[in-house]
């Protein structure tokens, strides 16, 4: 049975975070392991607050499990603290773990902060280059790399920025333009894997893409066949997603 590691945030609603990640990798057949970062409330209209999994237990969290199990592959969303990132960078190179997947998150959907001043840059210096993918949006992409992007050029373009940070590759997906529902994956050549673009609101994209990539990526799949067939699941969650409170609708996986 092949295995996928998820380190992220809480989510109540199912819809994001580890709880969605963790359906993800069973849709595709793998056994997901899980470590929490920081608990949420929120629901489907927006993030409230953020408490952040203290220091010294993020870490056994960490050693207990590796200790035992090594992931096939792993994928790192919300971190809120600068620490965690060292924490995470110190297992990877002890535990010689491979095939990191980093979903880069900086805030809600609704507005709300989720990372602490300096997090940021500790991922792109620590973590970046020992990933094999990451998977930023536009407004997280434009946030790591201080570009305004509003089309495939500035995607472009952030993608050679982003990469030269270390990570063998960059999808910078583009769901939030206008015109159409476009991700950019560069390896040092650019490919575009273009969707139908749906209308409405839907909550947990990013993670939903991600952790998609990385179960793939448990099963030895070719980086970019990865992105291809991860697209491919996230429209069709979009297509068949449902309704469950006030706000943003929860994709179907």
């Amino acid at each position: 049975m092949k295995t996928a590691l998820t380190i992220a945030g809480s989510d109540p609603t199912g819809g994001a975070g580890l709880q969605a990640d963790l359906k993800v990798f069973r849709a595709f057949g793998v056994h997901g392991l899980s470590i929490v970062s920081a608990i949420t409330a929120q629901n489907t209209v927006a993030v409230e607050s953020v408490l952040p999994v203290e220091k010294d237990f993020f870490g056994r969290q960490l050693q207990i499990l590796l200790s035992d199990i090594r992931p096939d592959a792993m994928k790192v969303g919300m971190l809120y603290s600068e620490w965690a990132v060292d924490l995470i960078a110190e297992v990877i190179k002890e535990y010689s773990l491979h095939n990191l997947v980093i979903d880069p998150v900086t805030v809600s959907s609704s507005g709300k902060a989720l990372v602490a001043d300096g997090t940021l840059d500790a991922i792109k210096e620590k973590l970046f280059p020992l990933a094999k993918i990451i998977t930023p949006n536009i407004y997280e992409a434009s946030v790591l790399t201080g570009l305004r992007i509003e089309e495939r050029k500035d995607m472009e373009e952030a993608a050679k920025i982003l990469k030269d940070m270390g990570t063998e590759v960059v999808v910078i997906t583009g769901g939030h333009l206008e015109a159409i529902a476009l991700d950019v994956y560069y390896d040092g050549e650019f490919h575009d894997v273009e969707s139908e673009k749906v209308e409405g609101e839907y909550h947990g994209t990013g993670c939903v893409f991600s952790s998609a990539i990385t179960a793939c990526l448990a099963f030895g799949y070719d980086v970019r066949e990865t992105s291809v067939k991860a697209n491919e699941f996230v429209w069709k969650a979009i297509k068949s997603a449902f309704s469950i409170g006030k706000g943003m609708k929860i994709l179907n996986i």
